[in-house]
Formats: C-alpha cells, sequence, structure tokens
C-alpha cells in the first residue's frame, strides 16, 4: 500500500471507531481487519500504529481543535495529528491528501481553512512544539479525563504527573510460563532457540518479558501451550490466590480465563477450578486456551438469570476470586480509547455491580477460606472504598496483610506494595494498574 492509502486506511479505520463509541476499540479494529484480508502484515501495523497514535492523543487532539472551533471528524483528527504531532506544516499536509483511487480525498475548502487556522495558532502559541500548550486544563495536559483526576489525585498525589505519563507509554510484552509444561529457564531457552529473547520478570516468578513488540503467537512454545501472554500485574493477581494442589478454586468473572489458567498450573491438575462468567463466548475461548495448556481440573459455569448454582455450592470453595468487571483506568496505556469510551456514570454502574459480586463470592467461601478482590483500576471508589464497604457488610471476613501472603504464595523477593492491599501501577512497577484485596473468612 502507498502512504496515501494507509492514511485512507487509517482515517476509515478512525471513522469505524466513532459509530461505535461503547465498543472496544480492539474488537472493532479486528473486524476492520477481517474483511480486509488483502491488507498485509506491514501495512496493517502501518495502518494501526497512525489510528491508536491519533486515539492516544484525542483528548489534546480534541482541545486544539475547539480552538479554532473545528469538529473532531476523522479526517481532521489525522490533518491536526500530522501537523501537530509530526510537525509537518501545511504544505505537507495537504499533499498527504492526495485524491485518486485508495488515496484520501484532498481537504475541502473549508478543511483545509481550518488547517490553516490551526497552524496559525500553533504558531502564535510561541514556544510550543506538539500536543501540549500551556493554557490546556488540567485533565487534558494530563491526558486524563475529568472526571478520574479527584481518585487518581487520591492514589497518586504529586507523583500523578508521573504517573499519567506512563500511562501514555505502549505497554510492554510479558508473558507467563505454564507450570505445566516446563519451568521459566525452559521455556526462555525455547523462545530464544526461536529467536526471541526474554527477560525474567521483576516480581512474578511465572513471568518473562520481551523487551520489544515480538509476534509471539505463532512461536512453538506458544502453541504448544508453554507460555500465555499475560501482563505481570494480571500474574500477581493469580499469585496472590495462592491457589494450591487439592484445593476447590472459584474464578467468578473468568473471562478468556487468563487467571484460570495460572490457578490451575499452579493447582498442578490436582482439585478443582471453576471458570465462570456472563458471556458465553468468553467461556468458549476459555475452554479452548485451557485444552492448549493441558488444564484438566477445570470446569465452566455460565451466569444466567435466574441462576441457583452458587447458593448450592455456598460455603463450598477453598479461595474465591472476584476479578470484578471495572472502569479498566489501569489499563490505558493498552486500551487508549478507554479514556474517551469511559465516563462516570460507569463507574457508578460498575460500582454496584462490584458490590454484588462480591456478595455472591461471600457465600461460596468455606469458613477458613480466602476470597480475592480484584479490579484493573486505579480509582480508590472501586478498589478500597470498595473493600471497606464489604467488611463492614460482612464482619466475618477480615484482610490479610499483603506481605504474609506475598510470602506465603512465592512472589519474588519484597512484595510490590506495604500495607493490606496490593495496587500496582505503569511508573512504580512497570506494569497494568492492578489492585488486590485478600480476604479471609472467619473459621
Amino acid at each position: 500500500m502507498t502512504p496515501a492509502a494507509r492514511l485512507a486506511a487509517a482515517i476509515d479505520l478512525l471513522a469505524a471507531l466513532e459509530a461505535e463509541p461503547r465498543r472496544p476499540a480492539d474488537a472493532i479494529a479486528n473486524d476492520f481487519f477481517r474483511v480486509r484480508r488483502y491488507i498485509g502484515g506491514g501495512d496493517r501495523r502501518a495502518i494501526s500504529d497512525r489510528t491508536w497514535g491519533v486515539v492516544r492523543q484525542r483528548l489534546r487532539l480534541d482541545w486544539w481543535l475547539a480552538q479554532i472551533g473545528a469538529r473532531p471528524t476523522p479526517r481532521m483528527l489525522v490533518a491536526a495529528d500530522l501537523l501537530l504531532r509530526e510537525g509537518l506544516d501545511v504544505s505537507a499536509v495537504l499533499r498527504a491528501f492526495p485524491g485518486g483511487q485508495y488515496a484520501p480525498v484532498p481537504l475541502n475548502a473549508a478543511e483545509e481553512r481550518l488547517l490553516r487556522a490551526l497552524a496559525a495558532f500553533r504558531t502564535r502559541s510561541e514556544g510550543v512544539a506538539g500536543l501540549k500548550h500551556p493554557a490546556m486544563p488540567e485533565g487534558v495536559r494530563l491526558d486524563l479525563p475529568d472526571w478520574v483526576l479527584p481518585g487518581f489525585r487520591d492514589r497518586f498525589g504529586d507523583r500523578l504527573a508521573e504517573e499519567a505519563a506512563a500511562m501514555e507509554e505502549p505497554a510492554p510484552l510479558d508473558l507467563r510460563v505454564n507450570l505445566l509444561k516446563g519451568t521459566r529457564d525452559q521455556a526462555a531457552a525455547a523462545l530464544a532457540a526461536e529467536g526471541i529473547e526474554t527477560e525474567p520478570t521483576r516480581f512474578s516468578p511465572w513471568g518473562l518479558r520481551l523487551p520489544g513488540r515480538r509476534p509471539v503467537t505463532g512461536t512453538r512454545a506458544f502453541m504448544e501451550g508453554l507460555v500465555e501472554v499475560q501482563d505481570e500485574g494480571s500474574q500477581l493477581i493469580a499469585l496472590l490466590t495462592d491457589a494450591r494442589p487439592g484445593m476447590r478454586v472459584a474464578d467468578l468473572c473468568a473471562g478468556a480465563g487468563g487467571k484460570t489458567l495460572a490457578m490451575a498450573a499452579a493447582m498442578r491438575n490436582r482439585g478443582r477450578i471453576t471458570a465462570c462468567d456472563v458471556s458465553a463466548p468468553r467461556l468458549e475461548g476459555a475452554v479452548r486456551r485451557l485444552r492448549r495448556a493441558g488444564v484438566d481440573n477445570a470446569e465452566r459455569h455460565l451466569f444466567q438469570p435466574g441462576d441457583r448454582w452458587a447458593k448450592r455450592r455456598a460455603g463450598q470453595f477453598d479461595r474465591v476470586l472476584v476479578d470484578a468487571p471495572c472502569t479498566g483506568t489501569g489499563t490505558w496505556r493498552r486500551n487508549p480509547d478507554a479514556r474517551i469510551r469511559t465516563g462516570p456514570q460507569d463507574l457508578v454502574e460498575l460500582s454496584a455491580k462490584q458490590s454484588e459480586i462480591l456478595a455472591t463470592g461471600a457465600e461460596l467461601v468455606r469458613p477458613g477460606g480466602r476470597l480475592v478482590y480484584a479490579t484493573c483500576s486505579l480509582l480508590p471508589e472501586e478498589d478500597e472504598a470498595q473493600v471497606r464497604a464489604f467488611l463492614d457488610r460482612h464482619p466475618a471476613f477480615v484482610p490479610l496483610p499483603l506481605p504474609v501472603v506475598w510470602a506465603e504464595a512465592g512472589g519474588e523477593g519484597p512484595p510490590p506494595a506495604e500495607g493490606e492491599f496490593l495496587v500496582t501501577s505503569p511508573a512504580r512497577h512497570g506494569t497494568d494498574g492492578f489492585f488486590a484485596a485478600i480476604l479471609q473468612r472467619n473459621p
């Protein structure tokens, strides 16, 4: 594909994202490329890089366009991105829209007028380079929506700017070694034999990190189930569950089974683990992954309206993991579209769901067993506040200090955080943002 054709495809992909603002961008992109199989791997990466570059900077690009009264259409967003982030002059931007087959239609008179106004505004803003501007509100400058600022200030204090900057960086690629198939050293050697160098993760005893983004799903190590793609922070949630051989374990929000896989491997295929979810397609995906990993001690349960599964199994599980649905603010470097796709109403609705699922999980835990509550959110409302409210309603549960559980579960070195709860963040730990609380039911 020519550079102009790639630009046109990026504009089309942005338009597809605009058409379904509540749907995750990666799912839309997968569908977009699936029906355009003629787009090769290199072109796909170039189109994706252009698109995600705009998505990552959407708050700032919207601010710039608002200064000249322009609507943030996909074409204007791309033109503004070329001008401001890449530093092209107006003539070069105009040449990027040449018209013709497979190329973007030339900017019309109104679009060109807005582009020149944007360039003039940038010129008047002495000393401004790139997308940041001193007149930007704090949230736009930090690339954070206003509704998360109070919670992020509570979480990070004077480290807010540092953490916000880390959330703008691309996430690394982490792998979890499947202990049912081999050790971490064996997995590293197998990947190295296929030309992929890795290094051990800092905290997870199961993890390997790739210094750069490399395709791993086509490697023999992946296809044979020796490794799975999983962020180190997510691995730590499974580790802190401390699922052991012979236990009965329930994963109430299993999704595609990432943490189920990790816990099953730690159990060495002994005992029983139940992967639960409200989505049949997600559970089907989990089944395929479990099969590839060689897990044979897992079963699945699809929650449906009126379901009495939890009532019938009250008090039967040694470990119950509630990896609760949340705003996902800890994963924004990986899912930048969520910054503009998620809003304060989502926080209200999800907080109610979290409370409900926690109550269900509590019923399943046997006396002396543990309930692990986790999110991939960094907002205290979904984390500490949710746990405190749960403990007020369920006095039979007490929080276990993180250092104690960390030592029991075999974490690498000192625990990532102090106090009762696990909190990881991109700047401090190099992982996605995760929260976890380990709550033990009184014997």
